[in-house]
């Protein structure tokens, strides 16, 4: 268990630092895949997403890529929407967690695919 999730965050590093992409995408529905609920999978995966994220804001930092302002409004107004995503998440169930998060999924990509 542990090479797969190690391969995991590999594959989450590598879309958090090149296209932003949060990590949750990819390790949300694979520790529910492995049997982990809805809550802990989403919990844990912003442990796994805060680690990604200091070195991503690293490497990026490097480049120049940063643009701090913007990104502590955004953080800011983050805090809030988390408190608030963290609560509704407990009063969800599995089944209902799945299908908000896969419609979630689904309508992004189709976005991105006919974005022009």
């Amino acid at each position: 268990m542990p090479a797969l999730l190690i391969i995991c965050g590999i594959v989450v590093g590598v879309l958090a630092a090149f296209a932003g992409v949060g990590g949750g995408i990819v390790m949300v529905p694979l520790m529910i895949f492995l049997g982990k609920s809805h809550t802990q999978a989403v919990g844990t995966s912003f442990l796994a997403i805060l680690i990604i994220s200091v070195a991503s804001l690293f490497f990026h930092n490097k480049l120049n890529n940063v643009v701090y302002d913007w990104g502590v409004y955004l953080g800011a107004g983050g805090v809030v929407g988390a408190f608030a995503g963290a609560r509704l998440n407990a009063m969800v169930s599995q089944a209902q967690f799945q299908k908000i998060f896969g419609v979630f999924i689904v309508v992004m990509g189709l976005y991105l695919i006919f974005k022009k």
